[in-house]
């Protein structure tokens, strides 16, 4: 009883932040996100006869709430198969993590594809996404891939990611590394304490409407400049939480400024930054190049990403 999946990592275009309901991570609002290739998590997951249930991330023997997260994927995964057995599991990672890539994401969405495969289950990706949700809210749209939109919903089975547009449609990502150690579970919890929080709510639904509509009508200036004020707004109310937290580093702040100079010199370059200091900076497939130079010239390292497809299982077994 053995599976092995891969998923790519998501960039958040319009974010979520906050959840009405901790235990099932359902948020309060919608949120869209696009998947970032070739970068990608790659799992596999066995069951059978072991002593207790073990997870490795990256070499990393897992413990503690990590290990309780994994494990709360691979619970519903158990619950729906009617299976009592442990597992074992290891995934790897082709991209830094903990550095703001999403990695979480790709790395829930290939363990429930992985998992679900390995007990004999047959589920859409609608309930893929709903169960790796329980990892992480992100991963719903990780398991979906391209650019997609994760429903918030109410319950349980209400709250899945679908499929805006498949990963034909491309978009050029720069993204610029820029390593700060965070923990988005804790920035969800203190975003609720801000005094800007409500007014996002009131913001967010007209956003996401907007952002929905310009990438069907593939849009990239349109889709850049949403997130990118997106961005701004999310950060603002991380920053003025009663944790008062900080993400952003002097490196941030460098591709910001060199983002805009791109952008008064006639370049369509736009800056976007999920939970953390790595800036991802969109722009159309042609000007990648030139955009990633520009980047370069700051000092700081890059990877330069497409457009990824939905999670899906691999033959490819890590043991």
């Amino acid at each position: 009883m053995k599976g092995s999946a891969k998923a790519h990592p998501i960039q958040g275009l319009i974010k979520y932040h906050g959840l009405k309901d901790e235990a099932l991570r359902i948020p309060f609002h919608d949120s869209i996100s696009v998947a970032t290739a070739p970068t990608e998590s790659h799992t596999t997951i066995e069951f059978g006869d072991f002593k207790k249930d073990r997870a490795s991330v990256d070499g990393k023997l897992l413990s503690g709430r990590e290990l309780e997260r994994v494990a709360s994927v691979v619970d519903e995964v158990r619950k729906r198969a009617r299976l009592k057995a442990k597992f074992r599991m290891v995934s790897e990672n082709n991209f830094p993590s903990n550095v703001g890539l999403g990695a979480s994401a790709s790395g829930f969405a290939a363990l429930a594809v992985a998992a679900s495969a390995a007990a004999g289950l047959r589920l859409s990706q609608e309930e893929l996404s709903v169960v790796a949700r329980r990892g992480a809210g992100s991963a719903t749209r990780s398991v979906t891939g391209a650019f997609s939109r994760w429903k918030a919903g109410f319950e349980d089975s209400e709250s899945y990611a679908y499929q805006i547009t498949s990963e034909d449609f491309q978009m050029g990502i720069v993204v610029a590394l820029i390593p700060a150690y965070k923990q988005t579970e804790n920035a969800h919890k203190a975003v609720l304490t801000s005094p800007f929080f409500h007014s996002r709510l009131a913001f967010v639904h007209g956003a996401l409407a907007e952002m929905e509509n310009a990438i069907r009508r593939r849009n990239i200036e349109k889709i850049g400049s949403l997130a990118e004020r997106d961005s701004l707004i999310l950060h603002g109310i991380t920053m003025t939480s009663v944790d008062e937290m900080m993400l952003w580093r002097p490196e941030t702040v460098k591709v910001i400024l060199e983002v805009r100079k791109m952008r008064s010199e006639g370049v369509p370059a736009y800056f976007s930054i999920d939970t953390g200091a790595t800036v991802y900076v969109n722009t159309k497939p042609r000007l990648v190049k030139e955009v990633e130079g520009r980047i370069k010239s700051l000092g700081i390292d890059t990877i330069t990403c497409g457009v990824g497809g939905s999670a899906r299982t691999t033959r490819e077994h890590l043991f």
